[in-house]
């Protein structure tokens, strides 16, 4: 169990350093920047990594908005990791509780990475900060990731090896909810398929035209009556990327659909995509076109780590709930006015909200922000999501915790996200994080059990099954 004491100094380092984390947060806001173009949000956390002395690493895995910040000396490396990225189609006025766009068609940040970023850097330079303050060995590294939206920016740096020598890695993500909750997210594949035909006049000559739209659509057909066979906890969504053109009275010589394809874990899923590929081949050869296949990116299902997400549970028992205050509470149930009941008591079955730490009752919503800390049970649950720190947690024990940036009901990757991604409400909740985090990554390094049974409970799940990057060698991040 964490010490009061030490719970207490990591919280003031935070509490000091939050304001102009604050304003690195929402300058990251601002930018607002798709994966792999991060440029102005990396930039801005290397100089504040600089600014607190971290020696920095720019580059990481060749990408050029991957960086990583290290300080401190010997004994274990503790890892956090960030995020920057933000959405396409997500622009949204901070601080509003209504649809309202800076520019039509922008981007905003939907998934609240710039607050998780944040988050992140600042529990490594609290945690940099008291080791050099009490002159305790350890090694902080702090790995600016980009990317994670459709991008699968670590899945690239753990196939770079970079994690190789990291003894644990943590991290969080905003939410509707505080606390941990043990999660197998699914495995992912994003493939791309191609048809090429033979243009044609759609009337009077449609006979020497061979459509790839017609390609793609009885792909899509084949696709869907797979469904009934395949594992029923696997997922397969796809979107028409390219219809070919407008014109009606042509016949389409080129069409495009981009398939995600999801398993709990990463062999089904590659068997499930092979399926797909000659349901592809089928549909070409039913329509004497051709079909290209192109791998786009891919992220390996999440190991939980039960022993270190239990540590993260017990600092934020002792940290309490998140202080928010009237105005917060004010805000978010106005935010919750755009939502309907439905989608508020979905968001509480989502994160397996059973019990509370401190109200001993089940959240219902009706404060508008989650004011206690959801109860860890000590298992992990299925989640439908994927993510790329299930790469991570393939080489070296990973495990995240959750903090209430958003009103309960939120949905990730809508307008309501983005507006609430300033608020004092979000900035509360990156700093509590923080402190969960950092105080974790504390105990690891100085109990040396924790960090072994960490580890052992790891050994326990990969072995036999070491990792590979489900990313062939020859394909590299895309903008």
């Amino acid at each position: 169990m964490p010490q009061p004491s030490v719970v207490a100094a990591i919280s003031d380092i935070v509490e000091e350093l939050k304001p102009e984390f604050a304003a690195m947060s929402d300058a990251i806001w601002d930018y607002a920047e798709l994966s792999f173009r991060e440029h102005k949000s990396a930039a801005t956390q290397i100089a504040m990594l600089e600014k607190h002395g971290f020696r920095i690493s720019r580059g990481t895995a060749d990408i050029e908005t991957a960086f990583t910040g290290e300080a401190g000396e010997g004994g274990p490396v503790i890892a956090l990791l960030g995020e920057f990225d933000a959405l396409a189609g997500l622009s949204q006025v901070a601080g509003v509780a209504e649809p309202k766009p800076l520019e039509d068609g922008g981007t905003g940040h939907g998934c609240g990475h710039n607050l998780l970023g944040t988050g992140s850097l600042l529990a490594a330079v609290a945690l940099a900060r008291y080791l050099h303050e009490n002159n305790l060995p350890g090694t902080v590294r702090y790995y600016g990731c980009p990317g994670e939206e459709g991008g699968s920016g670590k899945t690239f740096i753990a196939r770079a090896g970079e994690f190789a020598d990291v003894d644990t890695a943590l991290t969080w993500h905003p939410a509707p909810f505080n606390g941990v909750r043990s999660t197998n997210n699914l495995a992912v594949l994003e493939i791309y398929y191609r048809f090429k035909g033979i243009a044609a006049h759609a009337s009077n000559g449609a006979h020497l035209g061979r459509s790839a739209l017609d390609a793609l659509e009885l792909m899509n057909i084949g696709v869907n009556f797979l469904r009934e066979h395949m594992p029923q906890d696997c997922r397969v969504h796809y979107a028409i990327t390219d219809a070919g053109g407008k014109a009606a009275n042509v016949v389409q010589a080129r069409a495009e659909a981009l398939y995600l394809v999801r398993a709990p874990q990463m062999p089904e899923a590659l068997a499930l995509a092979a399926r797909i590929d000659k349901v592809a081949r089928g549909a070409a050869m039913m329509t004497e076109t051709e079909v290209e296949i192109v791998f786009d990116r891919a992220a390996t299902n999440l190991l939980p780590n039960i022993t270190l997400e239990t540590a993260i549970h017990q600092n934020m028992v002792a940290l309490g709930p998140v202080p928010f205050d009237g105005a917060d509470l004010e805000f978010a149930r106005q935010i919750q006015k755009t939502m309907t009941p439905e989608a508020i008591s979905s968001s509480i079955r989502l994160y397996q909200i059973k019990g509370d730490v401190f109200s001993n009752s089940r959240m219902d919503g009706s404060s508008g922000l989650h004011l206690g800390l959801r109860d860890f049970e000590g298992q992990s649950h299925f989640r439908a999501g994927s993510t790329d720190v299930g790469d991570v947690s393939w080489v070296t024990p990973t495990a995240q915790c959750w903090s209430p940036a958003w009103a309960i009901g939120t949905a990730p990757h809508s307008w309501q996200v983005v507006a609430q991604g300033k608020s004092p409400a979000a900035h509360k909740a990156f700093a509590h994080a923080a402190k969960s985090l950092a105080t974790t990554g504390l105990d690891l390094i100085l109990d040396p059990d924790l960090l072994a049974r960490a580890k052992a409970e790891w050994q326990e799940m990969t072995e036999g099954k070491p990792y590979q990057c489900p990313i062939p060698d020859h394909i590299g991040p895309k903008l």
